[in-house]
């Protein structure tokens, strides 16, 4: 897993990643929950908590701090996926956060968020 991270936070693999996600996202082998023209929504392969959702955008953004005024569509796909996934999990009663990293704070350095919920299981 290192070894992906290490590659996942250089500029050929913030390419490559960018570019599967834009170009090739329909090879991912994750469980899809959502996608849109912007973004793809899966459940996290090596979860955290017992809800944990990633939300994705199809297209290279390196962190929240690079998002232009073109990504509009993009973060309304998000927050309007994050509330329907909200309903449709029943997480409301419960509780949630979206948590988005950057920084030292981001293991891959593609923008994505964390619907979470529940007990940490990590």
């Amino acid at each position: 897993m290192s070894v992906l991270v290490t590659l996942a936070r250089s500029a050929i693999g913030r390419y490559l990643i960018g570019w599967v996600f834009a170009q090739m996202n329909f090879a991912i082998p994750v469980n899809r929950l959502r996608e849109t023209e912007t973004m793809l929504a899966f459940y996290h392969p090596r979860p955290s908590y017992a809800v944990h959702v990633l939300l994705v955008p199809k297209k290279a953004i390196r962190s929240l701090i690079d998002l232009s005024p073109g990504d509009d569509v993009f973060l309304a796909d998000v927050f309007r996926t994050t509330q329907e996934l909200i309903k449709e999990l029943d997480l409301d009663a419960s509780g949630y956060r979206l948590v988005v990293n950057g920084g030292e704070f981001q293991d891959v350095p593609l923008l994505h968020f964390h619907l979470i919920s529940g007990e940490s299981i990590s």
